[in-house]
């Protein structure tokens, strides 16, 4: 007899239960958004990799922060529309694992690139006599390599504990597939399971203590510099911003995910599970677009018909 883990092939999304009435409209509202989404990313990718003079650290870091937006959203955009115009909603076993892969790394990576980019401005502000020594070409290169690495490294091992896992049931009560609720549906408990998520959130929380003490630092080196305090301003502030639009997103699906009350109607845990997919890919490079003035103005310049 077959177990109950080989018998599982397709699971069913039942989020988007209830939106019947409005699927249409709501098919438009995401397709805007995704378009969106797209042109903010990809204005802000050509802008640095066409403009020889914004091969500079930080512009890679954020390059690579826009790649990564588009990278994320790819494994929940498509399906999603898909689904709305769809009166089932289901995926297979192994769709769900890759949407959940894409997903968790993308996030994953967000924390990884603003490391690096909070370093870039450590070095770029603390110790700017020796930045262009500090910041090589090839440690940049480094940087960025390990920055997606470790990501996929760790959800690979995420994903290959979920794999493992015997299942007892299909149904997973949300828009898009994650690791998380898949274990949930496990006849027994794993020991890995348990294990590697707990090392993958210890692991990012350091990212994030990271980053909030080289701020702390960086603000209290620009308190009694106003070429400093300058600098921040135009290029930590922005980092900073993100960082929080990043922060605060995923924490609202974390808590939603760990306590999220039943009784909220669908909508809004929807809402909730998607934040972080809609609101830091589209408010991060238009932030950065806004307030880094050589990205501005190769972006008003290109769009005047004048060449970068």
């Amino acid at each position: 007899m077959m177990d109950n883990f080989s018998e599982i092939t397709m699971f069913t999304l039942s989020g988007l239960s209830g939106t019947t009435n409005y699927r249409h409209t709501l098919f438009a509202l995401t397709l805007l958004c995704y378009c969106v989404i797209w042109l903010v990313n990809l204005t802000i990718i050509v802008t640095i990799v066409v403009d020889k003079n914004l091969h500079e650290p930080m512009y890679i870091f954020l390059c690579n922060l826009c790649i990564n937006g588009l990278y994320g959203t790819a494994g929940f955009y498509p399906k999603f529309l898909i689904d709305l115009l769809s009166t089932t909603h289901v995926i297979s076993y192994a769709g769900c694992l890759l949407q959940g892969f894409v997903v968790h790394s993308s996030a994953c990576a967000d924390f990884s690139i603003l490391v690096a980019m909070a370093y870039d401005r450590y070095v770029a502000i603390c110790r700017p006599l020796v930045y262009h020594s500090v910041m090589t070409t090839q440690r940049v290169c480094v940087c960025v390599f390990f920055a997606w690495l470790i990501p996929f490294y760790l959800m690979f091992l995420s994903s290959i504990t979920t794999l493992r896992l015997r299942l007892c049931g299909s149904h997973i009560p949300k828009i898009y597939c994650i690791n998380h609720l898949v274990g949930k549906l496990a006849c027994s408990a794993s020991i890995a399971h348990v294990i590697v998520p707990a090392f993958n959130y210890t692991f990012y929380v350091l990212h994030f203590m990271f980053i909030v003490w080289s701020y702390m630092y960086l603000l209290k080196k620009c308190l009694f510099s106003s070429e400093n305090r300058s600098k921040f301003m135009q290029t930590c502030l922005p980092h900073l911003l993100c960082l929080i639009i990043v922060v605060v997103s995923l924490l609202f699906d974390l808590l939603y995910m760990r306590f999220g009350s039943k009784k909220l109607p669908q909508g809004v845990k929807n809402f909730m599970s998607m934040e972080f997919l809609i609101i830091p890919p589209i408010i991060n490079p238009l932030i950065y677009g806004f307030k880094l003035t050589h990205i501005k103005n190769r972006i008003i310049q290109f769009l005047c018909g004048k060449r970068l």
